[in-house]
C-alpha cells in the first residue's frame, strides 16, 4: 500500500501556537458582519448559507487566506473542493491576490475528480488497479458498453449503450457498486442492468481503466474498507472547504463525511434555493440535513445581496417562498429600488421574440426612460434549448448580434444538421456532403467499407454518391442488410423528391414524412438517454420553423444565409442560454421568456418527479430572476405550437407567486382578462381592474412596437397557421359562433361566449375567469370527448 511522502507528514502544532505567527488581516475589513463571522469560525462544522449575489466566493477564498495567514493551517493541509476547474483556478488566483504572493503548495485545491485521481494513484492496488491506470472518456465508455450489449444478444437499437451509461453513472453517483445496487433497481435496462454493470466493472479492471464515476466510487470504497488509509487523510486534511454544496451527489457527500468524520472542521458553502441539478444526481437533501449530519454546526446566512435591486430580490423571494423543502433566508440590499420586475403576455411565441428584439434595440438606444445598455449587458434565459430558435431567427433577420452560451446555436445542433441534410438531399440529390452525413444515420449497416465502395463507384462513373449507390446495388457490389437498407433509403429519397411537386402536400407535412419514414425520428424516440427528449423537441421546433416559408428550398436558402451570416467574435452581443447554463452568471438586463405551465415548469419534470420536480423548477425560476442586476422582464405567450399543434397556454404557476407590489404588468388588456394566471382569476374584479389599468398606463411602452402589439390585440395573430390566416371556410366556421353560446375548452373548462373578435372568442369560463381563445380550440358542450 502506498504511503505519504515525507513532506506529507502531519505536524501536530496547535492552533494557538501557529496563530502566534499571524500577520495583519486587512482582508477582513472588506467583509460584512456575516461574511466575517463565516471567515473567522475556523473550528468545527460551518454551513455558509449564501444566497444569490451575496459574495460567497469572496467569503470562501477569504476563509482560506485567513487559515494561511493566521498559521492555522499550512497550504497542504487544506482541502478545498469545487465543481469546475474554472472555479478552482479563480479561487487560487483570488487567494494569491489577497496574500500578495503566488500560492505555492496547495495541492488539494481542485475539483472532486482531480483530487480523487491523486488519491487513487496512491492506493490503486486496493481496488485491483495498477498505478498507470487510464481514465476512459465518454466515447471509449460507450464503445465498451456497446461490446457488452452485443455480446449479451441485446438489441442495441431498443437498448442503446448511452442509456446503459446513464444508468451506471446514476448508480455510481449514489455510491452503489454492482453488489450494492438495491432490488428496486433490478428492472433497469430491461432487467439486465446490474449484470451488465458487473461485467463492465470487470472489463475495466482487465483494461486497467476507470471511468469518471469510478474516481469517486473507488476512493469512497477504499475509505470505507481501509480505516488506516482514511485515518491518514483525516489527519492530513485538517480543514475542508466545499463550494456549491447543494450540487453534491451521494458519492461526493459520503466522501466528504468520511474525511470530516474525525476533526469535523468542514465548511460547506451553498444555497439550497439554487439546487437545480437533480437530473444529474445532485441531492438538495445533502445541504438540508447538514445540521443533523454535523450536530452543533454553525449556520451562517449570507443575505446581503450585492447584485440586484430590491424589486428583483422581492420577486425572487416571493416565488421561492412557495417551496417547502428549504432552510429559508431573505435577501436584502442597500441598492436603490430601481425598476419593478416587468411582466408581459404575448399572443404567441413569435410575437414574444419580435417584441424582445425591439425591446433590446430600444434599451440599447436608451429610449426606455433609463440608461442605455450595451448588448453585452443583456441576456435571454430560456427553459428549453428549442426556445432559442425563434430568437435566433428573429435576431438574424433584424441583424442583432447574439451569442449562444453553453451549447451550439440552434442550426448547429447535431440533430438539426442531420435533419437539414435529409432535406437538402431531397431537394438536391447531388449534395454529396448531405448524403455522407445521413447514409448511416440512423444505423443501416453501412459502415466505413460499404461507404468506401459507394465513393469508389461514384468516382468511377463520374456521378454523385446517390447515383453511385444505385449503380453499386445494380451491380450487386453490396449485399446483406446494408444493401437492403440502402435500397430503402434510395427509394425514399426518390419518393420524397417526387412529393415536393405534389400541390396537395405542404412542405411542412413533407418534412415530417421525411423524418419519420427515414427512421430518424424513431431513432431518437428509441434513445433512452437524457438528451433524447430535448433533441426531439428541437426537431419539432425545426418543423415549426418551416411554416414561415413557401417551400423546403426557400427554408434551406434561409438557413444557409443564417449560417453564412455568423458575426465575427468581436463586438457586442446579446447572450442566449438556458437557465441551467446561466447559474453563476449575472447581467444588468435579463429576459425570461416562455413562462407557461408545461414549458416552465417543464411538463416532463412534473410528470417524472411530481412535487419534488415542481420545487426544483421553482428553484430554477429563482436562479433566473436573480441573474438580473437592474432590469428583469418575464414573458409568456397565450398560444404556442406544441408537438405540431397550436395550443392555448396557461401562464406559469410561478407567475401567480410573484408579489404584485414588485411587478409592473404590461400585458395588453384582454389577453388574459387583463390579469395573469389563476391568481388574477380568483382575486376579484377590483384587482383585475387595477392590473388592466397598470397595463393601459404603461406609457414607457409608447413605442411603435408596443402600439403595434396593442393594435393587434383584436386582430388575427401573425403567427397562426397559414390556413387560419387566409381560409374563407375557417372564417365562415368562426362566424357560426354567437354571443351567449355555451362552449367547452380542454384546459379552461365550460364557459359562455361574451364577445367575438375575428377568429378569437372572449369567453367567461366558469372556473378560469374571462379569457380570449382561438375559436378552433373550443367545442360545443355536447362534443366534449370523454
Amino acid at each position: 500500500m502506498s504511503s505519504f511522502d515525507e513532506s506529507d507528514a502531519f505536524e501536530g502544532a496547535s492552533l494557538a501556537a501557529r496563530a502566534m505567527a499571524a500577520r495583519p488581516m486587512p482582508y477582513l475589513d472588506d467583509l460584512n458582519p456575516e461574511q466575517r463571522a463565516a471567515v473567522q469560525a475556523l473550528e468545527g462544522p460551518v454551513l455558509m448559507l449564501a444566497g444569490a449575489g451575496t459574495g460567497k466566493t469572496k467569503a470562501l477564498t477569504t476563509r482560506i487566506v485567513h487559515l494561511l495567514n493566521t498559521g492555522s493551517a499550512r497550504p497542504g493541509e487544506i482541502l478545498a473542493v469545487t465543481f469546475t476547474n474554472k472555479a478552482a483556478r479563480e479561487m487560487k488566483s483570488r487567494v494569491g491576490r489577497m496574500l500578495g504572493e503566488a500560492v505555492e503548495g496547495m495541492p488539494w485545491l481542485g475539483t472532486f475528480h482531480s483530487i480523487c485521481v491523486k488519491i487513487l494513484r496512491r492506493h490503486q492496488e486496493l481496488v485491483g488497479l495498477k498505478s498507470n491506470f487510464t481514465i476512459l472518456d465518454t466515447d471509449d465508455q460507450i464503445r465498451l458498453l456497446k461490446q457488452l450489449i452485443q455480446a449479451a444478444n441485446i438489441d442495441d437499437k431498443r437498448w442503446p449503450a448511452r442509456h446503459l451509461a446513464g444508468v451506471i453513472d446514476n448508480w455510481k453517483n449514489r455510491a452503489w457498486t454492482p453488489d450494492k445496487v438495491p432490488a428496486a433497481e433490478a428492472g433497469a435496462f430491461d432487467g439486465k442492468g446490474v449484470a451488465l454493470y458487473m461485467q463492465y466493472q470487470a472489463r475495466l479492471r482487465d483494461l486497467n481503466a476507470v471511468d469518471f464515476g469510478d474516481l469517486l466510487l473507488h476512493v469512497v470504497t477504499i475509505f470505507q474498507t481501509h480505516e488506516d488509509v482514511l485515518a491518514q487523510y483525516q489527519r492530513r486534511f485538517r480543514f475542508i472547504l466545499v463550494d456549491e454544496y447543494q450540487d453534491t451527489n451521494v458519492a461526493q457527500y459520503l466522501w466528504l463525511r468520511l474525511l470530516a468524520g474525525a476533526h469535523r472542521n468542514i465548511c460547506c458553502v451553498g444555497d439550497d434555493d439554487q439546487s437545480i441539478y437533480g437530473w444529474r444526481g445532485a441531492e438538495v437533501g445533502n445541504i438540508l440535513r447538514f445540521e443533523k449530519d454535523f450536530p452543533g454546526a454553525k449556520v451562517i446566512r449570507l443575505e446581503q445581496n450585492y447584485r440586484s435591486t430590491p424589486h428583483i430580490l422581492a420577486a425572487a423571494g416571493g416565488v421561492i417562498a412557495a417551496n417547502k423543502g428549504r432552510l429559508g433566508k431573505e435577501l436584502w440590499t442597500e441598492a436603490e429600488a430601481g425598476e419593478k420586475v416587468r411582466l408581459i403576455g404575448h399572443w404567441d411565441g413569435e410575437e414574444e421574440a419580435r417584441w424582445i428584439g425591439e425591446e433590446i434595440e430600444a434599451m440599447q438606444r436608451g429610449t426606455r426612460g433609463m440608461r442605455p445598455f450595451s448588448l453585452d449587458d443583456m441576456a435571454i434565459l430560456v427553459r428549453a434549448s428549442h426556445q432559442m430558435r425563434a430568437f435566433e431567427d428573429r435576431f438574424l433577420t433584424i441583424g442583432l448580434p447574439y451569442r449562444v452560451i453553453g451549447g451550439p446555436r440552434f442550426y448547429e445542433r447535431m440533430e438539426i444538421r442531420d435533419a437539414m441534410a435529409y432535406f437538402r438531399l431531397v431537394i438536391s440529390p447531388a449534395d454529396d456532403l448531405a448524403f455522407e452525413r445521413i447514409v448511416n444515420t440512423p444505423k443501416r449497416g453501412l459502415g466505413d467499407k460499404a461507404q468506401q465502395k459507394i465513393q469508389v463507384t461514384a468516382r468511377q462513373h463520374g456521378v454523385p454518391l446517390v447515383e453511385g449507390a444505385a449503380i453499386l446495388l445494380r451491380e450487386k457490389g453490396l449485399t446483406g442488410k446494408g444493401a437492403t437498407e440502402l435500397a430503402t433509403l434510395l427509394d425514399g429519397l426518390a419518393r420524397w423528391g417526387r412529393m415536393t411537386h405534389d400541390a396537395d402536400l405542404s412542405h411542412v407535412d413533407l418534412a415530417e414524412i421525411i423524418l419519420d419514414e427515414s427512421g430518424y425520428t424513431g431513432m431518437w424516440q428509441a434513445d433512452k438517454t437524457p438528451e433524447a427528449p430535448g433533441r426531439l423537441e428541437n426537431l419539432k421546433e425545426l418543423v415549426k420553423a418551416l411554416e414561415q416559408f413557401e417551400n423546403l428550398g426557400g427554408f434551406l436558402e434561409h438557413v444557409s444565409l443564417i449560417m453564412d451570416n455568423e458575426s465575427e467574435e468581436q463586438g457586442e452581443k446579446v447572450s442566449i442560454m438556458t437557465l441551467h447554463a446561466a447559474k453563476g452568471l449575472e447581467f444588468p438586463v435579463v429576459f425570461l421568456p416562455g413562462w407557461e405551465d408545461g414549458l416552465f415548469p417543464s411538463q416532463r419534470s412534473m410528470d417524472e418527479s411530481g412535487q419534488k420536480g415542481v420545487e426544483e423548477e421553482r428553484r430554477l425560476a429563482y436562479v433566473g430572476i436573480t441573474r438580473a442586476e437592474e432590469i428583469c422582464t418575464i414573458s409568456f405567450a397565450g398560444n404556442r405550437r406544441v408537438y405540431g399543434q397550436w395550443q392555448s397556454q396557461m401562464p406559469s404557476r410561478f407567475i401567480d407567486e410573484l408579489p404584485q407590489a414588485h411587478v409592473d404588468v404590461l400585458t395588453p388588456p384582454g389577453l388574459y382578462g387583463g390579469a395573469y394566471g389563476a391568481a388574477a382569476a380568483s382575486a376579484g374584479p377590483a384587482v383585475q381592474s387595477g392590473l388592466e389599468q397598470a397595463a393601459a398606463e404603461a406609457n414607457v411602452y409608447n413605442s411603435p412596437g408596443w402600439r403595434r402589439l396593442q393594435a393587434r390585440a383584436g386582430e388575427r395573430p401573425v403567427s397562426q397557421p397559414r390556413e387560419q390566416r387566409s381560409s374563407v371556410i375557417d372564417a365562415q366556421a368562426i362566424s357560426a359562433h354567437t354571443v351567449g353560446d355555451r362552449v367547452f375548452h380542454q384546459k379552461f373548462g365550460y364557459g359562455a361566449i361574451i364577445a367575438i373578435e375575428g377568429d378569437k372568442l372572449e369567453i367567461a369560463f366558469e372556473k378560469a375567469g374571462t379569457k380570449k381563445v382561438v375559436a378552433r380550440f373550443v367545442t360545443g358542450p355536447d362534443d366534449v370527448p370523454f
